[in-house]
């Protein structure tokens, strides 16, 4: 049996920030991690860039929405740039755009390492066990085998709401009605390519792109190609493959999706090869670990966040988080991507109460499983905005066990105060 102050679950930048925040007070707090690494999508599944995270108030001066921890972590992540590769690194940035999972890797590990973080890599939930409201005691399953853990507070951050699932608080899956989530995709990373003549016939590609699409040739349903710029010259980043009607909380679908992802990305490097100038001498140099998941399960919480109060711009009294990043829609069907941009200055926030599955008495989550809805998800579920949720739930996991009071009763007006003192954006 292990013990510990507080557990969280899943490494990715909710649960790193999470375990962070709650650490720094002088909590005990074990961090268990599925694969080699802190990171999540960022690592796991090379989401990259970090999508817009900042506006500007009526001076024109930038206000960083995602600040506190996620803003630690950037400049951080500057000064380690500047330390391997120099002043001239295209990853170097504020706002941070483009940036290298690998130098992330490094320094999450020595942030979780300076703050007293216990981590367990390689290592997954497998089940959990409560009474009443109350989650008592976990199984964890790693290369040690099955153990017991118990902690007197747990975040959930697998972005699966594996935990809460576990121990048996309600959850839904996607959209109302069918159930379908946003599709998932397989990163990849594609080197040898003439970055000059891929400019000059970007939009040539495209075109040619749906050209094919339309005769049945490509059968990757996505209605472009989704590309983004990587720190080398030769080197682009491709987020263009999509896998709809997949369950990404079945280990059955989640496995069709991986082999179905990497039949687009070979269909994609084909296409490459044989249409774009630019890309004769196209190699294929990496996919992600695991296919990424924009959304799956989520809780449901004390409160559910929706689309009107984001495009009511609303500004809750228990808000703990900030966003303005665009609804960006996906269609969990097959072609097409919507999207609602918010104006320059205008931004909601999110409630604490979305953190919290309903009744619970000690379990959070943090990260794109929280309480909100299918059109309010798809604006939060960004890698900064996460990341701002985990200090929250980490601060708020620390007060209550302070005030040895329940998720539920955790003082508002001190969580707010306590995460702006440390440098968060509340509005």
């Amino acid at each position: 049996m292990r013990n510990c102050d507080i557990l969280i679950a899943g490494g990715g930048l909710a649960g790193t920030a999470a375990a962070l925040a709650a650490a720094r007070r002088g909590h005990d707090v074990l961090l268990v991690e599925a694969s080699n690494c802190l990171g999540g999508a960022a690592c796991n599944c090379l989401v990259n860039p970090f999508m817009p995270y900042t506006t500007e108030d009526d001076a024109g001066n930038t206000v960083f929405l995602s600040a506190g921890i996620f803003a630690e972590i950037v400049d951080r992540l500057n000064d380690l740039t500047r330390t391997f590769d120099g002043e001239d690194s295209a990853a170097l940035g504020v706002p941070a755009k483009t940036f290298s999972e690998e130098y992330l890797k490094i320094l999450l590990n020595r942030m979780a390492s300076e703050a007293g973080v216990r981590l367990l890599y390689h290592t997954q939930v497998v089940a959990a066990a409560r009474e009443q409201n109350r989650l008592t005691t976990l199984v964890l399953s790693n290369i040690d085998g099955l153990t017991d853990v118990r902690a007197k507070y747990y975040i959930d951050c697998t972005g699966d709401a594996a935990l809460s699932a576990a121990s048996g608080f309600p959850t839904r899956l996607g959209r109302p009605g069918d159930g379908l989530c946003q599709p998932m995709t397989l990163c990849f990373r594609v080197g040898g390519i003439d970055r000059g003549t891929f400019r000059q016939n970007f939009y040539r590609m495209q075109e040619k792109y749906k050209s094919l699409r339309a005769q049945g040739i490509i059968k990757n349903p996505r209605e472009n190609v989704l590309l983004f710029s990587t720190l080398l010259e030769s080197v682009v980043h491709f987020n263009t493959t999509r896998v709809v009607k997949r369950n990404p909380v079945s280990a059955d679908e989640v496995t069709a999706a991986e082999i179905e992802a990497r039949e687009q990305v070979a269909e994609m490097m084909l296409f490459l090869r044989q249409h774009v100038p630019g890309c004769e001498h196209a190699v294929l140099l990496s996919t992600a670990m695991e296919i990424g998941k924009r959304e799956s399960r989520m809780i449901d919480g004390e409160y559910l966040l929706t689309q009107d109060d984001l495009l009511a711009f609303t500004h809750f009294e228990d808000g703990i988080a900030a966003c303005n990043y665009d609804i960006d829609i996906h269609n969990p069907e097959g072609s097409g991507t919507s999207h609602h941009y918010f104006p320059k200055g205008k931004y909601y926030t999110i409630p604490y109460r979305c953190l919290i599955p309903k009744d619970a008495d000690n379990l959070l989550t943090a990260g794109r499983c929280i309480s909100v809805s299918h059109e309010a998800q798809a604006s939060c579920r960004i890698m900064p905005t996460v990341a701002t949720l985990g200090q929250a739930a980490g601060t708020a996991a620390a007060l209550a066990l302070e005030e040895g009071c329940s998720v539920r009763e955790v003082d508002i007006p001190l969580l707010r105060r306590t995460l702006s003192d440390a440098g968060a954006f509340l509005g």
